[in-house]
C-alpha cells in the first residue's frame, strides 16, 4: 500500500523528523487558504499522486505570491501528470500539497528497506538527493552507501554516522543528521512499511536538516495492525479492477497484454507467464486464486479478467495441492456459464483429483481447450488469442 507526500510527511513528524510545514488542498480556494496560513513570501505548490518524478512532468511550481498559488493551482489541479513511473497515460491530480519554501543548501537521499538476501534491513543514503536513486545507481554507483542493520538489534550511534559522513554531511549537523536516521528506521519498523525514503533530505542554510519530501510502501500483510494506516489509502490512485479483486482476496494486477491468467500460487502464476512469452504471448494479468478458491472467487476471477478489453483468451493453470482439481474444475464451468464466456478458454491442470476435474470439464458442453503441460497450455492459449 502506497500513501502519498503529505501523509508520509505527517507519519515522519510523528516520530520527530523535521519536515518543512505543508498543508493539503482538494481545490482552488483550499490551496490560496493553505497559503495564507502558512504565512511567508514562497510556495510550492506539488501534485500528490502516487508516483515520482513529478518535478520532471511540471507536478511541481514554485509560486513566489498568492496570486501565483491560484494560478499554478489550478494548471496542476485535476491536470492528467505523466512522469516516468505513471506510464505514458498518467495519473489525474485530485490533491495538492502547498508547502513552506525551504532555504536549500544541499540535497541528500536515505531511504530505509528490507534487504531479503541478508534478512536484514538496509539502510541507504546518497549525497546525489533529488535524483532518481536508480539513476544514481545505473551512473555512479559508489555514491549510493549502505548499511545493514540486525532487527533484533535496531541501527547503531555509529551507523548512522557512518552514512551522516559518508554522504558528507557537514560537522555542525551531524548529530541533527544520526538523529534523523535513527528516527527514519523506528518509523520504518514500527510502521511496517517495506519502503521508507526521503528524498531529498536537505541541509538548509542554518544548517538544520529536513525532510523535503517522502515516500512510504506499507507491507499489506500487515495492515491490520495498522487501522490509522488504512485510513490514508486513497482508491483513486489504484487501479480499479486491483481493488475489486482484493474483496474477494485475489491476487490481481493488470498488464499490457491479452491473454487473461488464473493460477493457483503466486510461483506457479510466474511460470504461467514466462511460458506464456516464450511462446510469444503476452499476460493480460497476474492473478493468484490462493489455495482456497471457490466458485464464487473463481466466477469473480473471470468477471474481473473480461473487464479488460484487451482480453482475448484466458488460461486456467491449476497445480491440486490444497486446492482439488474438481472444485476449480467446478468453479471454471460455473463462472463460464454465468460471465457468458464468449473468449478462447484453455485449461490445464495437475495433482489431486485430476481425472475427477477433466471429467467435469469434458461433460459441461463447453468449448474448453484442454492441454497437460505448461507448454502445451501456453501454445494452444497463444494460437487461440491470435
Amino acid at each position: 500500500m502506497k500513501i502519498h507526500e503529505y501523509q508520509a510527511k505527517e507519519i515522519l513528524h510523528k516520530y520527530g523528523v523535521a519536515t518543512p510545514r505543508g498543508i493539503p488542498a482538494f481545490s482552488v480556494d483550499e490551496a490560496v487558504a493553505a497559503a495564507d496560513k502558512l504565512g511567508g513570501s514562497i510556495w510550492v505548490v506539488k501534485a500528490q499522486i502516487h508516483a515520482g518524478g513529478r518535478g520532471k512532468g511540471g507536478g511541481v511550481k514554485l509560486a513566489r505570491s498568492k496570486e501565483e498559488v491560484r494560478e499554478l493551482s489550478s494548471k496542476i489541479l485535476g491536470m492528467q501528470l505523466v512522469t516516468p513511473q505513471t506510464g505514458p497515460e498518467g495519473k489525474k491530480v485530485n490533491r495538492l500539497l502547498i508547502a513552506e519554501g525551504a532555504d536549500i543548501k544541499k540535497e541528500y537521499y536515505v531511504a530505509a528497506l528490507t534487504d531479503r538476501a541478508t534478512q536484514k534491513v538496509v539502510m541507504m543514503a546518497s549525497s546525489e538527493g533529488g535524483m532518481e536513486i536508480e539513476e544514481v545507481a545505473a551512473a555512479t554507483p559508489e555514491k549510493i552507501l549502505k548499511v545493514f542493520i540486525d532487527p533484533q538489534v535496531g541501527i547503531s550511534d555509529a551507523q548512522a554516522l557512518e552514512l551522516a559522513k559518508g554522504i558528507g554531511i557537514p560537522e555542525g549537523s551531524i548529530p541533527q543528521a544520526v538523529d534523523t536516521l535513527k528516527r527514519l528506521y523506528t518509523c520504518y519498523m514500527e510502521t511496517d512499511a517495506s519502503l521508507a525514503e526521503i528524498n531529498p533530505l536537505i541541509l538548509e542554510g542554518d544548517g538544520s536538516i529536513k525532510a523535503l519530501d517522502a515516500k512510504f510502501d506499507f507491507d499489506a500483510n500487515a495492515l491490520f495492525r495498522h487501522p490509522e494506516i488504512v485510513a490514508l489509502r486513497d482508491l483513486d490512485e489504484e487501479d480499479p479492477a486491483e481493488i475489486e479483486a482484493s474483496k474477494f482476496d485475489l491476487a490481481y494486477i493488470q498488464l499490457d497484454g491479452n491473454i487473461g491468467c488464473l493460477v493457483n500460487g503466486a510461483g506457479l502464476a510466474m511460470a504461467t507467464m514466462d511460458t506464456i512469452k516464450l511462446f510469444g504471448g503476452e499476460p493480460a494479468n497476474f492473478l493468484d486464486v490462493g489455495g482456497g478458491a471457490t466458485t464464487e472467487k473463481v466466477t469473480e476471477a473471470f468477471k474481473i479478467m473480461l473487464r479488460n478489453p484487451n482480453c482475448k483468451a484466458i488460461l486456467v493453470n491449476i497445480f491440486g495441492g490444497i486446492m482439488r482439481c474438481d472444485t476449480i474444475a467446478t468453479g471454471v464451468v460455473a463462472a463460464a456459464r454465468e460471465v457468458h464466456l464468449k473468449v478462447p478458454l484453455v485449461v490445464r491442470m495437475k495433482g489431486t483429483n485430476e481425472d475427477l476435474g477433466k471429467q467435469i470439464l469434458a461433460e459441461s458442453g463447453l468449448p474448453i481447450i484442454a492441454a497437460d503441460t505448461m507448454a502445451e497450455a501456453a501454445q494452444k492459449v497463444v494460437a487461440a488469442a491470435k
